[in-house]
């Protein structure tokens, strides 16, 4: 699941969240914002019993996509759009 709030300027926060075991291990959310770098965004267990990190992201198309342990890449079918790239944020 993704929640967006529009910051002051041209900036919106965004939220990525994950049930907190599926699936199981460390998850994070890697794309064209943090370079495809894996870990720089790793989502954090809460007590609601999900995981979650927010980016601060400028307007324009960001892909992404969560990297799970093991190597297993997900998309986000909450995303605007979800093709054979990946999933897709258009703020």
């Amino acid at each position: 699941m993704i929640k967006r709030n529009r910051l002051f300027g041209n900036q919106t926060r965004v939220t990525f969240c994950l049930p907190r075991d599926a699936p199981p291990g460390p998850v994070s959310v890697v794309g064209s914002f943090n370079g495809w770098e894996p870990g720089r965004h790793e989502l954090v267990i809460r007590r609601d019993g999900t995981r979650t990190v927010t980016v601060k992201l400028p307007p324009g198309e960001h892909r992404f996509r969560y990297l799970a342990a093991g190597g297993v890449w997900l998309d986000d079918e909450s995303a605007d759009q979800v093709d054979d790239r990946g999933s897709l944020l258009r703020l």
